[in-house]
């Protein structure tokens, strides 16, 4: 009798990676259509994605069945936000996952219906005071009016907490961020969260801002995906002075450019994924180089490749009608959620010179 064939674990990971982003892929194209979304003034078709979304387990896809999500691995979930990121998808998707990973860091339950984190700066700071409330100011959160509730990582009383936040408990300033969404201010004055446990040993808001850069930056790249496809596209069907304009060396070469810091970002993104994916922890340098290398690449590939974008459209492309202003704002938004390219390059810099000369080329050698 034959001995049976070992299993290879890596083809099944893939395989199942694969199989949770073409639901998410399949959901997005049936009811995402960015030329339906342009033309949809009201938002009609939110509610009908979100239901889709919720029924498929997507939003709490990084929550275990015991926490109430789906017990999706990190790296399917990644998959998921490449998609969801290639269609700029304007519902807290991200968000909610993200709300959701982070309360399964303190073992709590996730909520029913939309979420996202607090804070989404590295520079803003949430409290917990003596009897257990929490107290502070966020700035930049996104979709936090549409949000039900909020995960919110706290400090004092001689630790790191997580909570899960009533956000009908807090004071919201509505604001709107470049992409259309909202972006918007949240004040907790002696709120008192649903729950609240502790943060497992050496999680802090530097863990907390760099899966949600790593998350961003996703979701960057997918967006440059389909600006590149779309501008190639446009190109292939512009005709100027009676030839195709993708015809002209001088687009040939900016669509090349564009190509190439696609490829670049989406190399970044999916490298700091996948070493997320299979750290044992997030305390150590392998995750903080490829997580913030990964968010000042993909912030810097967004300016580029989004000004390339409209340059090859010319006029049409800056128009409110055309469908690539979804993507192109949108990335340029996301560069600023959980620390901009800049704050990441001085905090690089900071690992670099605090390890030595000696160090630096057998870290960078190391990725």
């Amino acid at each position: 009798m034959a001995s049976p064939k070992p299993i290879n674990t890596r083809n099944a990971v893939a395989e199942s990676e694969n199989i949770v982003a073409e639901t998410a892929e399949k959901i997005f194209a049936d009811l995402a259509d960015a030329q339906t979304i342009n033309h949809d003034k009201q938002g009609a078709w939110k509610a009908p994605l979100w239901q889709a979304l919720t029924e498929a387990g997507l939003p709490l896809s990084w929550v275990p069945d015991d926490l109430g999500g789906s017990g999706a691995s990190l790296a399917e979930g990644f998959s998921v936000l490449n998609v969801a990121g290639r269609h700029a998808i304007a519902v807290p998707l991200a968000e909610t996952m993200l709300a959701g990973w982070l309360l399964t860091q303190g073992k709590i339950t996730s909520a029913e219906g939309e979420m996202t984190v607090l804070p989404a700066s590295p520079k803003d700071r949430i409290t917990v005071g003596a009897d257990g409330s929490l107290s502070g100011r966020a700035r930049g959160v996104p979709f936090a009016k549409d949000a039900k509730h909020f995960a919110v990582l706290a400090t004092g009383n001689g630790g790191i907490s997580i909570a899960l936040v009533d956000a009908a408990k807090c004071r919201i300033e509505s604001g709107i961020g470049l992409g259309g969404d909202h972006n918007d201010t949240v004040t907790l004055d002696k709120v008192q969260p649903v729950t609240t446990k502790s943060a497992p040993k050496g999680f802090d808001q530097t863990t907390l801002m760099l899966m949600g850069g790593v998350v961003r930056s996703l979701q960057i790249a997918g967006s440059l995906e389909s600006m590149l496809d779309i501008s190639v596209r446009y190109s292939n069907e512009r005709v100027a002075f009676e030839k195709k304009i993708s015809k002209f060396q001088a687009v040939q070469h900016n669509l090349a450019r564009l190509a190439g810091e696609s490829a670049a970002a989406l190399a970044a993104a999916t490298s700091a994924a996948d070493t997320i994916a299979n750290a044992a922890s997030f305390d150590n340098d392998a995750v903080f180089l490829e997580a913030a290398a990964a968010k000042i690449r993909c912030s810097e590939a967004a300016e580029k490749g989004s000004g390339i974008a409209h340059q090859v459209h010319g006029a049409i492309g800056f128009t409110n009608e055309h469908i690539l202003h979804r993507y192109s704002l949108r990335a340029l938004a996301w560069r600023d959620d959980f620390g901009s390219e800049s704050y990441w390059a001085v905090e690089l810099g900071k690992l670099v010179a605090d390890r030595g000369a000696d160090e630096l080329w057998p870290l960078v050698a190391s990725r």
